[in-house]
């Protein structure tokens, strides 16, 4: 780096600019290729152009220096490379002892010059002029070292330089969510945003972050769920609805949970947890088709999207598993007993349906390979699911499972204001008997289900957790620039 700041000062005493406003460029490295790429060994034409690009290999030899240059965003995501030329009788002694004495790896250049093919039949550009674009103070990472995960997820600046499959994935993740905003327009979705400081936390159960806004003198918190803003909008009368933003819980960090993380929720009126299943289904099959096949490989077998979404009710997946008969009515130390059996840990306090929750997450959920909406909740579950239409005790809520990890989520949404208020009534006093994951009451919102909501139907989705369907990595390897424990 020393050697590398010694070069930027010298150009500066120089009067030359190692980082000037703008260098000369007619062609992007892809279109040099496509459009000269039937050069033979040795063919030259007389065509001139300015291409630029960050220099990732060089060879000074004497009267002729060699440069590979890289475009890194290309439309494939691997980046496209071409050779660039300067010798002596092209460009004079003068330019050829400038390029060896200012240009390193990391570097990006402009070079001006003839289309040609190499004697050994490399497709490249014969300069007859060349500029500094821009000079890297700290070298490249070694390109045929692969970098570590860690290194990879604090750095990612550096993991797209020199790995194509991470700038794949960014593109990856462009084309999923521009695919799930084009298929809810063609559906007759309205896109919103919702604020993301809000004096009171809810639409989840989640711990919040809370700050403090100086000009109101008061704490606040960031959002952890998009839901409440966004059934305030379908109380106005906006009857299909969705938002995708970040959300932020203040939990556990690890390989499938992020403190910031996004979310789609859409919300639709005249609708139950059937239709908006239905929607989701569309959502994940034409993302599906944007990023390449419906049947998803993995370690324990291939998804197939195009099969059947099997709908599963909880108590009948967890009699299954358990191989005895648990329902609504099970007592809870027959839980219990099926906990410590299987190794399951659990708080003597909680109650029956809270056990069958938790055993299903723990025994039944990881080996759902296939798209699978779980089903018929017990209430404690969700607080703004609508009572169960047939059964009581239970709600419409469903999680969709795939490859044994939640997905998405969704349900029938509970509209009457008076049911509404008792809940966030109840989840109110469990946050103030120290639950910090529980709702708290909002006024706001009941005002708003007191005005009228017409029956709706509300889905969340992870997108973070839909591009780890897509691509097979962690969550962290999904999300850009991941929230980072600090070094040091």
């Amino acid at each position: 780096m020393q050697v590398r700041l010694d070069k930027r000062a010298r150009l500066l005493a120089e009067g030359r600019a190692p980082y000037p406003v703008g260098v000369p460029r007619t062609h992007g490295l892809g279109e040099v290729r496509s459009g000269w790429g039937h050069l033979t060994a040795g063919e030259e034409t007389a065509d001139v152009v300015s291409v630029a690009g960050r220099v990732i290999f060089q060879r000074n030899t004497g009267k002729l220096c060699f440069a590979t240059l890289l475009d890194q965003f290309t439309a494939d995501g691997n980046g496209e490379r071409l050779q660039v030329m300067l010798s002596l009788a092209e460009v004079g002694a003068e330019s050829l002892e400038r390029w060896k004495a200012d240009i390193d790896l990391g570097d990006f250049v402009s070079v001006t010059g003839r289309v040609i093919a190499s004697k050994r039949g490399e497709l490249s550009v014969l300069a007859t002029d060349w500029t500094l674009a821009a000079k890297a103070l700290r070298p490249l990472p070694t390109l045929h070292n692969e970098l570590s995960e860690e290194t990879r997820v604090r750095q990612r600046y550096a993991d797209m330089i020199v790995r194509p499959e991470a700038r794949q994935l960014v593109r990856t993740r462009a084309a999923i969510t521009r695919s799930i905003r084009e298929t809810l327009h063609r559906e007759g979705y309205l896109e919103v945003e919702t604020p993301t400081l809000q004096l009171i936390h809810g639409g989840a159960t989640a711990r919040p972050f809370r700050t403090h806004i100086n000009a109101f003198g008061i704490e606040m918190t960031l959002r952890i769920a998009l839901e409440l803003a966004l059934k305030r909008c379908m109380v106005g009368g906006t009857e299909r609805v969705y938002e995708m933003g970040r959300i932020f819980r203040n939990e556990g960090i690890d390989s499938t949970h992020s403190a910031e993380f996004t979310m789609l929720e859409f919300y639709e009126a005249w609708a139950d947890q059937t239709v908006v299943a239905e929607r989701l289904r569309r959502i994940i099959l034409d993302a599906a088709d944007a990023v390449g096949s419906r049947q998803i490989e993995t370690d324990r077998g291939v998804i197939d999207l195009d099969g059947e979404w099997r709908w599963l009710p909880l108590y009948t997946g967890l009699s299954e598993r358990l191989g005895q008969e648990i329902d609504l009515d099970t007592p809870v130390e027959v839980l219990q007993a099926a906990a410590d059996a299987h190794g399951v840990e659990y708080d003597p306090a909680w109650g029956a349906d809270k056990m069958a929750v938790d055993l299903f997450g723990e025994l039944v959920e990881p080996e759902l390979l296939q798209p699978t909406f779980v089903c018929d909740y017990p209430a404690i579950a969700q607080p703004l699911a609508r009572p169960h239409r047939d059964t009581p005790g239970l709600i419409e809520a469903w999680d969709l499972i795939i490859g044994g990890l939640e997905r998405g989520t969704g349900f029938s949404e509970l509209i009457d204001p008076v049911v509404q208020r008792e809940r966030l009534t109840a989840q109110s006093l469990m946050a103030a008997n120290g639950d910090h994951e529980a709702m708290q009451l909002d006024e706001d919102f009941l005002n708003a289900l007191e005005l009228g909501a017409p029956p709706m139907g509300g889905v969340g989705l992870g997108i973070d957790r839909l591009i780890m369907l897509f691509t097979g990595v962690g969550i962290r390897e999904t999300i850009l620039f991941p929230l980072l424990k600090p070094q040091g």
